[in-house]
Parts: structure tokens; C-alpha cells; sequence
């Protein structure tokens, strides 16, 4: 179960970290990430990776700084250099702004290194696309995606980090996908996520992934799917003096709430495409080239508007930390949670082949990461809430 525990803000934060913390970081990493893959195999170590609480504590145990937005962009870059394949049997591509493309070329090498088939290797270049697709478009939360890392291993199990950021509010949002609990949730357009972390909710977040969006996903497949001209039609009865771009960033979404223009910049030459191949379902249609955030917004909100199949507005995050105490104000500590996360990485450290200063700091890290989460050592936390 998903809950709710500590405030983890991730500010928007400039620079590089120091050369020398850059060469710790490395060698901890390839230490820690040693032991648990030995201990653990590599399945798990992507699904720890995979979880943001765990991936802050990791984080914290290299040395960044435990609130920073820059914790993604570092740890990643620090792990492409640290894991190794023949050592960890685990690969990294992708990474921060235009690295986060290079994705797309670097997993058929690495992928091939592991000797992975073709099917593997497309369905690692499907899960790099989809995961960056989803974020971007079928999950609308005003926060723009300039990080994307994904990480394998020699079955083709993999985990997605990727970071958005709010140029408005200055801070920067983390999601977390994982392969295996994709499989168990249904795809990547139902509840994907193994995690998203962020400081806040955003309002009006277009969620086409929730489950209270499946008959939207089903109404908006079919507008696509349907005769170009009749779409045409139906927005064509969506007049009045907003856009619908102007609607989506002022009032509440309704049922009751109609006549609104279409942005100028819908592409009919797409929606024709569309209608050509005639995408078998929702996912298939997102993963078309050329769908992006407009034409999900435009086919949810006349699936909304016309046809009366509202689309999630909630804001899907999964983890909002804020920070908790014995008395359960402002909100309870899931104490088990990081009891475990704790435990993990206390064993990662004690076992790695570390020079005894070295370990001994990146004990003292992880207490003082502790310590942060949990100030008063008296009482127990509660476990907390679904967020």
C-alpha cells in the first residue's frame, strides 16, 4: 500500500557537485549497488530504485543533499558511471536534457552487450518512449520532463527515473516506473506509476491514466478512431469566446460547462493518420508519433463536454512527504517504511569493500538521514496515509 510520509521538497537547484565528491559518490555506488544485487539480484535493486523514498536515502548515503531536486539528475549520472554490467549486470541510459534522448541509441548497445533478442531490446526502446510519453502528455501536471534515465538488467527487467520541472513554482517533480509492477497494474495508460514524488498536488491535473479515466480513454479511442469530419463536427459546437487552453488553466472542469474553441494549433493532418491506422487501443493511439498533450487534452475534453465521460482532474501523486512525528502532526510517519529502507542500506554499506573511514561516513550520512525524518526518537509513528 502507498503512503503518505514525509515532506521531501525538491527545489530547483543549479551547479555541478565538487570533483572530489563526484569520485566518492562513484566508488560508494559501485560498492553499495555490489552488495545488493549480490544479495538481493538486480530485479530487486530496480525495484528499490523505483521507489522515491529509497531513492532519497541512497541518495543522502552518497553524500547530495537530501532535498534537492539535483538528488535525481546526480545519482543517475553517478550510477551511469558506477554500475557496470560485467560487475552489477546492469546498464544505464539516457540522462539530463539532450542526454535524455541519447536513450533511444544507447539501449541496442547496451542491450546487445547483454545479448538481449530483438524483442527485448524493442520492448526496453517501447518502455524508454511510453514511460517519457506518458509523463508528458497522458499525464498533464504542468511539470516538463528535462530528465529520463532508465536502467537494465541481463533479462530485460527495467526501471524508469524521470524529472519534470514547474517553471512557476521553481520546484521539480520525480516519477518512478518500475517493469514488474507495470505488468501487475495493466499497461502504461492504467495507474503506471510505481511512485511520484513532489513537495505538492497541482490543480487541475488531466490524469488519463487514472482508473476513473478509463470510459474517457475508451470515448476519446473512438472520436479518434471515427470519421475525421464528424470530430470536426463535435468541436465545431464547442463555441465561445474562451479556448479551451484558456478554460483548462482558470475554472473547474464540469459536465455542465460547454462552448469552448479548440486550440488554433490542433493538427488535422494527425487526427487523418489516426483514422488510417486505426490505433486497437488507448495506449496504442498515445504511442503514435505526433500525439502529444494537445490532442489528449482536445479528445478529453470533448470526450468530457459532448459525450458527458469525465477524465481524472486529481493529481496522481503518490508520495507527498511532509514531515511527521510521534503525535502524528501534520501527518502520521510511516516508521516501517523507513525502517526497512534503513535496514537495506545499513546492510548495502556494512558489506561493501570500503575503507573503514569511508564506510563509517556513509554510516554516519545515513543516520543523519534518520535522524532528519525522524526528530524525536520517542513514541511510534503511525502508518500513513494513501496520498
Amino acid at each position: 500500500m502507498l503512503r503518505r510520509t514525509q515532506f521531501i521538497n525538491l527545489p530547483l537547484h543549479t551547479g555541478h557537485p565538487p570533483a572530489y565528491l563526484m569520485r566518492r559518490m562513484v566508488r560508494l555506488s559501485h560498492a553499495m549497488a555490489k552488495v545488493l544485487v549480490d544479495a538481493y539480484g538486480q530485479q530487486e535493486f530496480l525495484r528499490r530504485l523505483s521507489d522515491p523514498l529509497w531513492f532519497q536515502a541512497f541518495g543522502c548515503v552518497l553524500g547530495f543533499d537530501w532535498h534537492s531536486s539535483g538528488v535525481t539528475t546526480v545519482v543517475t549520472g553517478v550510477l551511469k558511471q558506477s554500475l557496470s554490467p560485467d560487475v552489477h549486470g546492469i546498464a544505464i541510459a539516457g540522462g539530463k536534457g539532450r542526454k535524455s534522448t541519447s536513450a533511444m541509441s544507447d539501449i541496442p548497445k547496451l542491450a546487445g552487450d547483454f545479448g538481449l533478442s530483438s524483442a527485448k531490446t524493442e520492448s526496453l526502446l517501447y518502455a524508454s518512449k511510453m514511460s517519457a510519453k506518458v509523463d508528458s502528455a497522458a499525464v498533464q501536471d504542468g511539470y516538463s520532463l528535462y530528465h529520463h534515465a532508465i536502467l537494465f538488467d541481463e533479462r530485460g527487467d527495467w526501471a524508469v527515473v524521470q524529472q519534470g520541472m514547474n517553471a512557476e513554482n521553481r520546484m521539480a517533480r520525480r516519477y518512478h516506473w518500475v517493469s514488474d509492477s507495470l505488468k501487475q497494474q495493466g499497461g502504461y495508460v492504467l495507474a503506471p506509476h510505481a511512485g511520484i514524488i513532489c513537495e505538492q498536488k497541482t490543480a487541475r491535473t488531466l490524469d488519463m491514466t487514472s482508473k476513473e479515466s478509463q470510459e474517457s480513454q475508451k470515448v476519446s479511442l473512438d472520436l479518434a478512431r471515427g470519421d475525421t469530419n464528424n470530430l470536426k463536427s463535435s468541436i465545431y459546437k464547442l463555441t465561445a469566446e474562451n479556448t479551451l487552453d484558456r478554460w483548462l488553466l482558470g475554472g473547474e472542469p464540469t459536465k455542465n460547462m460547454t462552448g469552448y474553441e479548440m486550440p488554433r494549433r490542433l493538427d488535422w493532418d494527425l487526427f487523418s493518420r489516426i483514422y488510417d491506422v486505426q490505433p486497437k487501443n488507448y495506449e496504442e493511439l498515445l504511442s503514435m508519433q505526433g500525439v502529444g498533450a494537445a490532442t489528449v487534452r482536445a479528445l478529453a475534453l470533448v470526450s468530457e463536454l459532448i459525450y458527458g465521460t469525465p477524465a481524472s482532474w486529481q493529481d496522481p501523486v503518490k508520495y507527498s512527504f511532509a514531515h511527521g512525528g510521534k503525535d502524528g502532526v501534520p501527518h502520521p510517519v510511516a516508521r516501517k517504511v523507513y525502517d526497512q529502507s534503513i535496514k537495506y542500506l545499513e546492510g548495502a554499506i556494512d558489506g561493501a569493500e570500503l575503507e573503514r573511514e569511508e564506510r563509517t561516513a556513509a554510516l554516519k550520512k545515513l543516520a543523519k538521514f534518520s535522524e532528519t525524518m525522524f526528530p524525536s526518537s520517542e513514541g511510534e509513528g503511525g502508518e500513513g496515509q494513501l496520498s
